[in-house]
């Protein structure tokens, strides 16, 4: 007997069809639960294992692509090279500018962080620097043109984005004349961070045409025998002369509406932050730069001057603190949760991104309650809008804690990343708060200890807070439901790192 429109081997491939699809899902399942937490965060792994029940073939496709956090070997044993050069140059530094004892005025608890960030990072903290905060972008662009100008031996360049356009061009230009002069230029740059913006060709060809030596840092070139997971990035942002002058923060080699056209409708403008160093610590970021060189051409630079020969430029403390997937552990998020329990009275955090992961957050709630004078700079617009919605879903605890948010006005989008700790220390560089950067991207920060160059940077923060709205508890309290939701969902996604 047959009914109409049913019959029994149509019946019985839908149940084969059902079985096998479930048959598949348990694999799969089974296979995130063995592969999936190794390594990660129960936060992180948990998201993971959430995709891979949602969309099981589709999330095991994902998970294929981006699921390693880790640079290939290969290139994390590079780090380690480096690290063990880095090392052993730090232990001929002269007395005075690393004495044994510590440096006298600074915070007691400081030597302890400092020794925490050399065991991660190899580089150790170093007197008789000089450091200045360059804050607008013409100043910015000015001073690193100004920088290059006077190059008689050597530009080291690296930038996550690194783009001709109107605004750049005086760069490019003064690294041209720089060559001339018979000075080496030499510049990496992020391969997918500078190619998804316009004329990236046309930057090539001229680094070209000009006679730069250039490499893309971290290709996705798997035809090459060159890849790694795609969302792994380098997001430093450095210059060095000559071994003299460094440049390092939160600036990109590109117009500050990023030459998009849906910026520039907005009206929309990144304020970033550069710090100008002088010193022994400038070879300190010359030698991250020569990290990465190695690591993208395996050419050992010999461009730092020896150690022994390094003259004190000042009175600031200074150490760099590289960060990235070829280290061990995420020394920036080590560093700011260390910092920010060490708070006794005050501290301020600016950030454009602010995704922390369950420490990050702990410490900073814990210190607003333990009554530390807790604030936060972020931006009252973002430009990408996952990740904003995503740092909302945040404001709620840091509110109900005591920190006190202030939202940057909109059309700027304040891009710069810094921390200042009581009335001495500070960290300045690449980093943001967020998972993005503590787990998938290579950043450079640099902890100061000083206080005219502290209050440089609380005079910053002063003026962001001249023109900023603090955002209230009770205002936070009025946001929609569905505005919730999405601000969840947002922050799920985060969680798969």
């Amino acid at each position: 007997m047959v009914l109409e429109g049913w019959s029994f081997g149509a019946w019985t491939a839908g149940a084969w069809t059902t079985g096998a699809f479930v048959v598949v899902e348990l694999l799969l399942l089974g296979l995130a639960l063995v592969v999936v937490p190794h390594g990660r965060r129960p936060s992180s792994a948990l998201a993971w294992i959430l995709l891979f029940v949602l969309v099981p073939v589709a999330g095991a496709l994902f998970f294929a692509v981006i699921g390693s956090p880790r640079l290939p070997r290969r290139r994390q044993g590079k780090q380690r090279t480096m690290n063990a050069r880095i090392g052993a140059r730090a232990r001929d530094v002269p007395p005075e500018l690393d004495p044994p004892g510590g440096h006298p005025g600074a915070p007691q608890w400081l030597a302890s962080v400092a020794g925490l960030n050399r065991t991660l990072g190899a580089m150790p903290m170093l007197g008789g620097n000089d450091a200045h905060l360059l804050t607008g972008s013409g100043d910015q662009l000015a001073a690193l043109v100004e920088a290059v100008a006077g190059a008689r031996r050597y530009v080291h360049v690296e930038f996550y984005i690194l783009c001709l356009d109107t605004t750049t061009a005086p760069f490019f230009a003064a690294l041209a004349d720089a060559i001339r002069r018979g000075v080496q230029v030499r510049v990496l740059l992020d391969h997918l961070g500078s190619r998804g913006y316009g004329g990236h060709r046309a930057t090539l060809a001229e680094l070209d045409r000009i006679g730069v030596e250039w490499h893309l840092m971290l290709p996705v070139q798997p035809l090459r025998g060159r890849y790694q997971r795609p969302d792994l990035r380098n997001h430093r942002k450095l210059v060095v002369v000559d071994g003299e002058v460094a440049f390092l923060g939160s600036l990109n080699m590109i117009d500050p509406s990023y030459n998009r056209a849906a910026n520039r409708r907005r009206g929309l403008v990144w304020r970033d932050l550069l710090v100008r160093l002088q010193g022994p610590a400038v070879h300190e970021v010359d030698a991250l730069f020569v990290t990465d060189w190695f690591s993208e051409t395996d050419e050992v630079l010999a461009t730092t001057r020896d150690p022994q020969g390094v003259r004190a430029a000042g009175d600031l403390l200074c150490q760099v603190v590289p960060s990235g997937p070829g280290f061990e552990v995420e020394n920036n998020l080590v560093l700011f949760n260390t910092l920010i329990y060490r708070a006794e009275r005050r501290l301020s955090i600016t950030s454009p991104y602010f995704v922390p992961d369950e420490s990050l957050l702990m410490a900073i709630t814990t210190a607003a309650r333990r009554g530390v004078a807790v604030e936060m700079f972020v931006g009252e617009v973002g430009d990408q809008r996952v990740v904003f919605h995503a740092q909302h879903s945040y404001y709620r605890a840091l509110l109900e804690a005591g920190v006190r948010v202030y939202l940057y006005p909109a059309p700027s989008i304040l891009h710069a990343k810094h921390l200042t700790v009581d009335d001495d220390v500070t960290v300045v560089g690449s980093s943001n708060m967020d998972m993005r950067s503590f787990v998938l991207a290579l950043e450079v920060s640099v902890m100061t200890c000083g206080r005219a160059f502290a209050d440089q940077l609380r005079a910053l923060e002063d003026s962001y807070r001249a023109v900023s709205r603090e955002l209230t508890l009770a205002e936070w309290s009025r946001q929609s439901f569905a505005h919730r939701v999405v601000d969840g969902l947002a922050r799920l996604t985060s969680a798969v790192q």
